[in-house]
């Protein structure tokens, strides 16, 4: 009797639970059962009734927040680009201090975000499905890479037109800038052979880094 009583109270306390869950929480599930499966197992192996099993949700509530399983990955990787691209939704800069301020803390959080082990892992799905499934790699290219060279060149055309900057194409300065910093980071972390950096030293790398970008790029006093 108390263990009915017990099962009873509990199926209603999941019930009350999910009723209250939102749909961002819902999402935020999906978006992490479809992200473990994919690390486990590849992304061609995993389907949608499995993600939507282990976030505990009816495949009606998955396709209700996502058209499909490139979509659930996509929206992980745009979460991880929004982070990347904050630093530069400010005002604005009207000196070179301010400048350098603004570009060595985009570069310290653009290195955070590319060292994570959940974006080297997103990485590397995108490399090993390349052949079968390419639509991965280009929605990583597309929203991550070349999303944010496009905001970064943004903000160093509104430099440019602050007098701060020498005249130049933006775009290839954006280019130049993610080769400073980035150097060969990246394929260390892909590879396993460099280990993450550790926060000083990703601060003090996106700083040496910036320094060196802006004496190329600094305007004519």
């Amino acid at each position: 009797m108390w263990y009915q009583v017990s099962r009873g109270s509990m199926a209603k306390r999941a019930e009350r639970d999910k009723r209250s869950e939102t749909g961002d929480d819902r999402r935020k599930r999906i978006q992490e059962a479809a992200f473990g499966i994919v690390k486990e197992r590849g992304y061609a192996q995993a389907t949608t009734l499995e993600i939507a099993t282990r976030a505990k949700v009816s495949k009606r509530e998955l396709y209700a927040l996502f058209d499909d399983k490139q979509a659930i990955i996509a929206s992980c990787i745009a979460e991880r680009v929004r982070q990347m691209q904050r630093p530069l939704e400010l005002p604005a800069v009207r000196d070179r201090d301010g400048l350098a301020q603004l570009l060595s803390a985009f570069g310290a959080r653009v290195l955070r975000v590319v060292s994570d082990s959940a974006v080297t892992t997103l990485f590397r799905v995108a490399v090993a499905e390349a052949e079968r499934t390419p639509e991965i790699a280009a929605a990583l290219d597309s929203i991550g890479r070349a999303g944010n060279r496009a905001v970064l060149a943004a903000a160093l055309s509104r430099a440019q037109q602050a007098g701060l900057l020498r005249e130049g194409s933006p775009e290839l300065m954006a280019e130049h800038f993610f080769g400073l910093l980035w150097g060969d980071l990246r394929l260390g972390l892909l590879l396993g052979v460099a280990p993450p950096p550790r926060n000083a030293e990703i601060e003090h790398r996106a700083r040496d880094e910036v320094l060196t970008f802006l004496s190329a790029y600094w305007a004519l006093a």
